[in-house]
């Protein structure tokens, strides 16, 4: 068995990265099936998760378009209350930043708004490999005014007011914590996730090092019989689970594993939800294991968006 302390990483790289790229070093999370990431992969492997519904992954990127178009245009943008858009009316345009999942399923229910329909037909036009099987070659719409349709740069979205960044900017965090942690952070609805499936993993492989892998405990000091109490008990189920694994598959051998095992999920979200979840998180009443980690985060948060936090 292997012991690790809990950690967790900004995922800065894959904000500079293509939305292809993005939605794969995510998705792959799943499977920790890293290792087959290559040059030419990642178009691949979007395609495959979008023919086979896989929407979570679809998450995993979003884009913000300023939109030209009329005010009734707005107004029948907004009557179609769309789920998971944040939509600010500025100046001469609109701000709207969407997933790409969001994007999807807003054209499907709503191919004939002129609105979704330029921003979709202005999404396919420099990435259609993200909606196939959703994109028709568009339809006739409702209101035939010229909608126009850009999209700003990761640069325009961080110089935007600090209210409209907390809303358009959205950070991925990486956390290495035991499943206990991952347990209460699923419960922020607003966000998307993507976490490491021990439905899928096989620990036994030479990729795992043929173990299973748990986060330290910060409530036991190393040395003390609590501490001993509990590594016995670790590796006691991890001599379970491989035996299980013998003759069961991996969905069947992980219902003997415990909180205590190492987890990788990935939370996206924008600011104004981060806030709120450092407000829960950080808090005296929240659980240890979540604050040893939540913490250090909103502190690295709050040098970086001093206006926001």
């Amino acid at each position: 068995m292997r012991i690790v302390a809990p950690s967790y990483t900004i995922q800065d790289d894959l904000d500079r990265a293509s939305l292809v790229v993005r939605l794969e070093a995510c998705g792959r999370i799943c499977y920790k099936s890293e290792e087959l990431i290559s040059e030419s992969s990642a178009l691949p492997f979007v395609k495959k998760i979008a023919e086979h519904g896989h929407n979570s992954v679809m998450e995993m990127a979003v884009v913000t378009l300023a939109v030209t178009c009329s005010e009734k245009q707005y107004e029948s943008l907004l009557l179609l209350e769309p789920r998971y858009l944040f939509i600010d009316r500025l100046e001469g345009e609109v701000l709207v930043t969407a997933s790409i999942r969001s994007l999807r399923e807003l054209y499907q229910r709503a191919a004939a708004n002129s609105v979704v329909q330029a921003m979709v037909a202005f999404m396919v036009s420099g990435h259609p490999y993200l909606f196939e099987g959703v994109w028709d070659g568009g339809r006739n719409v409702d209101d035939d005014t010229a909608v126009g349709v850009r999209k700003l740069d990761l640069a325009e979205v961080d110089a935007l007011p600090a209210d409209l960044l907390a809303r358009h900017r959205f950070i991925g965090v990486l956390f290495i914590v035991n499943r206990a942690v991952t347990h209460e952070i699923v419960r922020h609805r607003p966000c998307s996730f993507l976490q490491e499936s021990q439905r899928y993993c096989r620990y036994s492989q030479d990729k795992f090092d043929n173990q299973v892998t748990f986060i330290r405990p910060m409530f036991y000091e190393e040395g003390t019989e609590e501490f001993g109490l509990w590594k016995s008990a670790m590796e006691d189920t991890e001599e379970i689970y491989l035996k299980l694994l013998e003759t069961s598959t991996p969905q069947a051998a992980r219902t003997v594993l415990p909180n205590s095992c190492k987890t990788e999920i990935i939370v996206y979200c924008n600011l104004v939800e981060w806030r709120h979840i450092f407000s829960l998180r950080t808090s005296p009443a929240a659980e240890p294991s979540m604050r040893e980690v939540m913490i250090p985060l909103a502190a690295e948060m709050k040098e970086r968006y001093p206006a926001v936090f």
